[in-house]
């Protein structure tokens, strides 16, 4: 099982020197990936920078650990622009890029940024398909509902196809169980041990009737190392273990913490991992 974490943002705030310090101890540490969420504009959602800028950044400071933008809100956003700014992030890293994807929950985000809210599942079925076109293809054809592209492809192309994980709900509709079956190169699971293997079966069924195998499509929970479960993060990683997961996504987040313990707790949670 592979072991990330999320890079604490939300209380790092403007504080390029301990955003810069943060990844290249995980890096350094052994950590295999950084998360990093999205948010563009939306009503009293609190300081968060837009992660695509925010990994080029790390990008330029990072040697080893993969990059995940988790999850992108990709039908609030421009299908080829996006494919275009993650492959030359994907380029400039050396091919550290995962993309995970969502359709996220704001009305209001999607009014601002000039795309239709209620659309936006089947927008995203679509992109991701189109995404994995123009990461392939240097001259893309394609006639979609949302967008089209004729002769024409995004140069250069990105080190291999960017692996597209989905993320959703705690407990995702059909839809979206059906989507990340058919679709997903992996999923994060947002739900309680409790709820997962319900959920995953839906997933591995759904798999089976799109021709795919499920063993091939990953999975990533996120387990907090600080606030209110702090005492528990050590059995919830082994219980994660225990359920087959590919990834598990530590997190300081929460906590209130300063920027030296985020540091500290990032090396403690990793030199003290049970898995």
């Amino acid at each position: 099982m592979k072991v990330g974490i999320s890079l604490p943002v939300r209380e790092l705030k403007d504080d390029l020197g301990a955003i810069r310090a943060f990844a290249q101890l995980t890096d350094e540490l052994g950590y295999t990936h950084l998360r990093v969420p999205d948010q563009v504009v939306r009503p009293k959602s609190g300081h968060l920078h837009e992660p695509l800028m925010v990994l080029a950044y790390i990008a330029a400071v990072t040697e080893n650990i993969e990059l995940v933008p988790s999850v992108i809100v990709t039908p609030a956003r421009q299908t080829a622009l996006l494919a275009k700014q993650l492959a030359t992030l994907d380029r400039m890293s050396g091919g550290r890029v995962r993309l995970g994807v969502g359709v996220g929950g704001s009305a209001a985000e999607y009014e601002a940024l000039g795309e239709d809210f209620h659309t936006r599942g089947a927008r995203c079925e679509e992109q991701i398909t189109l995404l994995r076109r123009l990461w392939t293809e240097p001259d893309v054809d394609f006639d979609g509902r949302w967008d089209s592209v004729h002769g024409a492809g995004i140069d250069p192309l990105p080190e291999r196809p960017i692996p597209i994980w989905i993320g959703g709900a705690g407990l995702p509709v059909a839809r979206i169980r059906r989507r990340i079956g058919a679709q997903a190169d992996g999923w994060f699971a947002l739900c309680s041990p409790e709820e997962f293997d319900g959920l995953k079966a839906d997933i591995d069924a759904a798999a089976r009737a799109a021709g795919r195998d499920p063993a091939a499509i990953g999975i990533e929970a996120g387990v907090a190392v600080v606030g209110a479960r702090e005492a528990e993060w050590k059995d919830r990683c082994v219980g994660w273990r225990d359920k087959g997961l590919t990834h598990l996504c530590l997190r300081t987040l929460g906590g209130g913490l300063d920027a030296d313990t985020h540091l500290a707790k990032a090396r403690e949670a990793f030199e003290d991992l049970p898995v």
